[in-house]
Formats: C-alpha cells, structure tokens, sequence
C-alpha cells in the first residue's frame, strides 16, 4: 500500500514538473523583451515597412512621364567603368569593350524619410520606374550579360536620386587612319545620348567624381591605350536648313597606340635582311653573270612576297600606308641591284672592248703562242750565227693577240662604288623615314 502511494506521488512530482517547464517555455516566448522576439518582431515589422514604403512611392507613379514634367528637364549623370576591350579591327574598322555603365537622375517622386539611407531595389522594379532611354550613336552590336542572372542593379536614394548600373559589352564603329600604320595612334570615339528626348527634357552629364575609369588589370595585345578625354556634345537634327531639334549627347574618346614589336619582326627586319642580302652582288666578280642575276631574282621574288603578306590584315583602303612606303623602298633597292648589275654587264662586254673566248677559241691561241715561242727559240746548233729579227707582221700579230686576251676575276669600278653608294643611300633615307613617321605618330587630336 505504501509502495503503490508512493508511486502516484512520484509520477504527480513529474507531470508537475512537466507542467511547469512548459509554462516557462511558453512565457520566455512571449516575453516582449526576448531576444527572439525582438528578432522576429524587427523582421516583419522591416519587411512590412519596405514593402508598405514601395506600395507609397509607386502608388499613382506613372513611369512614362519624366521627373520634373513641365520644368526643367531631367539630368542623367552617366560614368563608366572599363573592364577590358577587344578586339580591335583594322578591317571592319570597329572596337569592342566590356563595361559598367552606370547612370543616375533624381526623381522627386521617389524621395522618402525611413530609416534606412539606400534602398536595392530589385531588378524587377526598373519596369515600374521612369529610367533614360538612353542608346550609342555609333555602336554596331551590343548586349546586356545575362549570366547567371542579368548583370544590372537599381538602388535608390532618400532625396529620390536613381542608380542604374548594367554590364554591357559593346561594339562600336571606330574610323581609323591608316596612313601611319603601323606607327598610328587611333581615337575610338564613343558616342551616346537619348533616343527620343531633346535637350528640353533630357540633358546627359558626366559624373563629376568620377568619367572613365580604366581597369589596372586590362592590357591590350596589339595597343597601349594612352588617354581616354571626355565631352559633352550636341547632335542637332536640321530640317531644310533649319533647326528642329537638339539631343544631349556625351562622347568618350579612346586613344590607342599600336605597338611596333609585331611588325619590326615581321616586315621591317626582313626587309631590311633583304636589301642588304641583295648587296651581296657587288662583291660577286662581275663575269658571274648566271649567280647574279639569280640573287637578284630571289630577292626580288621573296621582297614581292612579303610585301602582299604584310597587308593580309588591313583593309583595302585608297592610299599607302607607313608600311607600303617601307616595302616600296626596300623592293627598289633590290630593283635597283638588279638595274646596277646590267649596267656593269653593258660595260664589261662592249664599253672595255673585252669580249669572252670558249674553250676552243683559247685553245687556238695556247697553240699559237706555243708555235710562235718555240720558233722564235734559237737551236743549238746555230747559236753563234746571229738571229734575224723577226718579222714585223709577227709582232703586230702577237700585239693583237694580247689586247684580244680575256681578263678573268675582275672587278667593275661601278661595283667599287655600288659598295659604299648603296648602303649610305639606304641609311639616309631610313633616317629621313623613321623621323618623320615617328615625329607624326605623337601629335594627337583629341576628338
């Protein structure tokens, strides 16, 4: 009986201790001052404010309808950020750059007191809200990125001012000149404003903090950009000589310089090897008529090659270029190799009155001076009996025989000169060349 009596007050002790543990429980939650609550309490009392904040602003917004309708008009604030560009082509004449395009305006409508001095606003909240419809006077093929998720945020401020930052890549048309190639230095311009706002309604500034900002990371395989200057501009649309409108407009111009490693191993070392290579003649004996005119052939043949290779990557256009002149130059040297040897060949064999014998014909005389030499050589038996002098014919003979001798390894007076004529004729015009181009290649117009 005891035991059974002490069994129910144990069991009446648990469920009572039970029962008061989840009274505690109970009353710690909804205890106003708790950590928890206060948590859960701050989260849906934020969430609440933000959401009902929203439904405030844009309750009766219209976002067809600018900032500041029927007053001035609106300013858009634009500054770009430069992660990398290329590539750039000669032949198309266009460049291509990755980018954040940032753009910021105020509008009054969305200005509100909370808490909180930034809003990030969801990219879902830019079809809701007014925003520039801003566009590239001379791009050709851009895009937003859109991976993972499109590359672009909106984040708004208490006195109502927009940010609107997206990631583009842009391509856009870049007139080049070329007449300095490849020691040119080429603006890119970049050219954007509204599409459809004039100037009464829509004026576009740069950021003054900040313009153009460059990557410290980028680099450029065949350009070091050099400077990158900015301007406001206006695009005026004329109607029979008459203004009809004016948008806002901002330009950003690129300069880029190419480097000259890639073409100095290329075009302008072989060239110069052969030129030189085509010297290599004047120092041939000028009777080796079939190994000079075979030099010079090669030389010829290989400067044309190299020549049309040089131009693979460059557009057709209606003048020569730095380069042309260059390989012009060095396939007249070589030309000029060949029109010198001529020459020398022309004198050697009729203006020196030599002429070339064959084997036989040298033979021929061999014989006859042999017959001549031994019978003007006394015998021994007649060796105290004077000679008679030998006939005068013999000795007009033999005179002619020895102007008519050939002269073998010689050496022309012109290829004497040629030697030095040549190569101080080559240094001086390269001279003349690479001071003028490289002095013109830094004057720069900035737009």
């Amino acid at each position: 009986m005891r035991r059974l009596l002490g069994d129910e007050i144990a069991r009446s002790g648990c469920s009572a201790f039970l029962l008061l543990a989840s009274c505690l429980l109970l009353l710690a939650r909804a205890e106003p001052n708790s950590p928890t609550a206060r948590r859960e309490r701050t989260q849906s009392n934020n969430h609440g404010n933000i959401s009902e904040l929203l439904d405030n602003l844009l309750r009766g917004y219209d976002n067809s309808v600018r900032p500041n309708f029927g007053g001035p008009p609106a300013v858009v604030e634009v500054d770009i950020m430069v992660r990398s560009m290329g590539p750039i082509s000669e032949v198309d004449m266009t460049y291509s750059m990755d980018c954040y395009f940032r753009q910021s305006w105020v509008d009054r409508r969305l200005a509100f007191q909370s808490g909180k001095e930034t809003l990030a606003l969801s990219i879902s909240m830019l079809a809701r809200i007014w925003k520039p419809d801003t566009y590239f006077y001379n791009g050709k093929q851009s895009y937003l990125h859109t991976i993972t998720s499109p590359n672009k945020f909106v984040r708004l401020y208490q006195d109502g001012r927009v940010l609107y930052s997206s990631r583009l890549t842009i391509k856009a048309a870049c007139p080049m000149n070329l007449e300095d190639f490849p020691m040119d230095t080429q603006r890119c311009p970049l050219k954007f404003g509204s599409y459809g706002y004039t100037t009464r309604d829509v004026i576009y500034k740069w950021n003054s903090a900040r313009q153009v900002a460059i990557a410290h990371d980028m680099k450029l395989s065949q350009f070091d950009l050099v400077g990158n200057p900015t301007a406001n501009a206006t695009d005026s649309t004329l109607s029979q000589n008459s203004l009809v409108a004016e948008y806002s407009m901002l330009l950003v111009s690129f300069h880029l310089k190419r480097h000259m490693g890639n073409f100095l191993i290329q075009v302008y070392g072989p060239c110069v090897l052969l030129v030189v290579l085509s010297w290599v003649s004047f120092w041939l004996n000028r009777e080796a008529t079939a190994d000079r005119v075979s030099l010079g052939i090669t030389t010829v043949l290989t400067m044309t090659f190299l020549g049309l290779e040089a131009r693979t990557d460059l557009p057709k256009v209606p003048y020569p270029t730095a380069l042309d002149f260059f390989v012009f130059l060095s396939f007249g040297f070589i030309f000029a190799t060949i029109i010198q040897f001529a020459v020398v060949h022309y004198f050697t064999k009729y203006g020196s009155g030599e002429c070339y014998f064959n084997s036989e014909t040298e033979n021929d005389v061999e014989s006859s001076d042999s017959e001549t030499e031994m019978r003007q050589t006394p015998s021994t038996s007649s060796i105290c009996q004077p000679q008679p002098p030998p006939p005068q014919k013999l000795r007009r003979g033999q005179g002619t025989r020895h102007r008519r001798m050939p002269r073998y390894n010689s050496v022309s007076k012109i290829d004497r000169a040629s030697r030095l004529v040549f190569p101080l004729f080559f240094l001086a015009i390269n001279l003349f060349y690479w001071f003028a181009y490289l002095s013109r290649s830094k004057r720069i117009d900035y737009f």
